[in-house]
């Protein structure tokens, strides 16, 4: 039997991080993945709470490893990705891990784990949408914004390879979407 992994990818601003926390408090049997990074924290960040945080070194070294599941350069010099370890972990505690991660390394954990993986692409309802929800967030550049969305339009390419497509254009009818899905797959024996 192997042990089941939920995946939530979506491009910058789509409201995944709130689907996911939503999913968390819905269903106990979900723990958060934290992934590792090489960016700096932000605000009141802590290590080992909303990231692992390490510098270039350290997360090239873990890469040289083989200690990554999957790992992505997201953004340039950014490195994102998701420690073995972290997954062992959970797995050991009968949790089953919720990775929030990019749609590239979203893709190849899929392939690791065919029957024992699920997977959500959540997109805004248009790129004025995401464009307005990235402003409104008052941490971005006009620089930065144009680079997000840029990524959203190649990343919105891949989202017939997840298991399920969700607008959020309500988040709260997002939330029980997502959550009817993966009561499902959660629900459903091991192979």
């Amino acid at each position: 039997m192997q042990n089941k992994i939920v995946i939530i990818t979506a491009p910058s601003g789509s409201g995944k991080t709130s689907i996911a926390r939503h999913l968390l408090e819905r269903f106990p049997s979900l723990e958060f993945s934290i992934s590792a990074t090489t960016r700096a924290p932000r605000g009141n960040e802590v290590d080992g709470c909303e990231y692992y945080f390490l510098s270039t070194g350290d997360f090239e070294k873990k890469i040289k490893e083989d200690a990554f599941l999957e790992w992505e350069m997201v953004y340039q010099g950014k490195y994102y990705g998701t420690l073995k370890s972290e997954i062992d972990r959970m797995w050991k505690a009968n949790k089953v891990p919720l990775l929030d991660i990019d749609v590239h390394g979203a893709m190849r954990v899929q392939k690791m784990f065919p029957g024992s993986c699920f997977s959500l692409f959540i997109e805004a309802p248009s790129e004025a949408d995401l464009r307005k929800r990235l402003e409104a967030r008052g941490t971005e550049t006009a620089e930065s914004i144009e680079m997000r969305l840029n990524k959203a339009a190649h990343e919105k390419q891949f989202k017939d390879c997840f298991d399920a497509i969700i607008i959020n254009d309500v988040l709260e009818h997002a939330q029980q979407e997502a959550s009817a899905f993966l009561g499902k797959f959660l629900d459903k024996p091991q192979v």
